[in-house]
C-alpha cells in the first residue's frame, strides 16, 4: 500500500507534545527537547507556536513548559468519545487467535460482573457460561478481580451474601470469612490478575484481568477460560502473560497512566 504523505515538521513536533504528556511534570527547554530527540533551539520555535494555539504553557517564574488548556480540552474530548467495551472487542479476535483459548468481556452490572461478550476458541471445550451471565465473587476469576478494585461499599452486600453461603456449605476452596476475602483480593491486586482452578467450573481453569479507564477506575475485565489439560495456567505463562499485556495497552489507550 502506498504511504500517504504527510507534513513531517507536524509529526516532528508532536514529539515535544508526547514528551510533556509522558513526563511526570513541567520541564525545562534543554530536558523536554531531550525527550524529543532535537535540539533546543529548533523545540523552542515549536513551542512558540504551540503556545499561541494554547497547547503549551510556560511557567514566567520557573521558565518550565507544560501542556496547556488545549491540549486537555482536546483529551478530554478523546477520553468522552472512547467505549472501553468497543476497543476491547475489535482486538479480542486477535488475542483468541495468540492463546488458543475462549476469551469473554465482563463489566460491573447492576447485579454484579456481568459478560458481554464471547468470543469461542474453534478448538475450544464447551464452557456453560452466557452472555449476561453475572459471575460470583468469590468463585470466579471475574468476580475476583472486580471485587479487588471496586469500592468497598459497591461489592458488601453481595461478598456477605457470598461469605455467608460459603459458610453454610463448608467449602474450603473459596474464602469463608472477611479476613480472608479481603487477603484474597489483596493478592490478586498485587499479581495484576485474578485465576480460580477447578474452583467455578470442574476441570476449568480461569484468569480475569483488569482494565483501568483514565480515571483509574476498572472499566472491564478480560477473562480468559480453558480446561486444565491444555490451558496454561502459569503466571505470566502462554495465556497469563498476552493478556496482561493486551489489558495493559488498552487501558493506556483509554487514559490511564498507572
Amino acid at each position: 500500500m502506498t504511504k500517504r504523505a504527510g507534513i513531517q515538521s507536524v509529526e516532528v513536533g508532536f514529539g515535544l507534545l508526547q514528551a510533556l504528556g509522558e513526563a511526570a511534570g513541567p520541564l525545562m527547554l534543554r530536558d523536554l527537547a531531550a525527550a524529543a530527540g532535537m535540539s533546543a533551539a529548533k523545540a523552542h520555535r515549536y513551542l512558540v507556536s504551540f503556545q499561541r494555539l494554547q497547547l503549551v504553557v510556560q511557567d514566567p517564574a520557573s521558565t518550565r513548559y507544560d501542556l496547556g488548556p488545549a491540549a486537555l480540552k482536546l483529551g478530554l474530548a478523546s477520553l468522552e468519545r472512547l467505549d472501553a467495551v468497543k476497543l476491547a472487542r475489535e482486538r479480542v479476535a486477535v488475542l483468541v487467535e495468540r492463546i488458543g483459548h475462549t476469551l469473554a468481556l465482563a463489566v460491573w452490572g447492576n447485579h454484579g460482573p456481568t459478560v458481554v461478550h464471547w468470543e469461542e476458541s474453534p478448538t475450544a471445550v464447551t464452557v456453560n457460561l452466557r452472555l449476561g451471565d453475572v459471575m460470583p465473587l468469590l468463585s470466579s476469576a471475574t468476580g475476583r478481580c472486580f471485587a479487588a478494585h471496586a469500592p468497598k461499599d459497591a461489592i458488601a452486600g453481595l461478598l456477605r451474601e457470598e461469605l455467608a453461603r460459603a459458610q453454610k456449605q463448608g467449602r474450603t476452596d473459596v474464602p469463608t470469612t472477611l479476613a480472608q476475602a479481603r487477603a484474597l483480593f489483596e493478592e490478586v491486586r498485587a499479581r495484576g490478575a485474578a485465576r480460580v482452578v477447578d474452583v467455578l467450573l470442574p476441570g476449568i481453569v480461569g484468569f480475569c484481568v483488569p482494565v483501568f479507564d483514565a480515571d483509574g477506575h476498572m472499566a472491564l475485565g478480560i477473562v480468559a477460560l480453558g480446561p486444565t489439560g491444555t490451558f496454561d495456567g502459569a503466571w505470566d505463562g502462554a495465556v497469563h502473560g498476552p493478556l496482561q499485556q493486551a489489558a495493559a495497552q488498552l487501558s493506556s489507550d483509554l487514559g490511564w497512566r498507572g
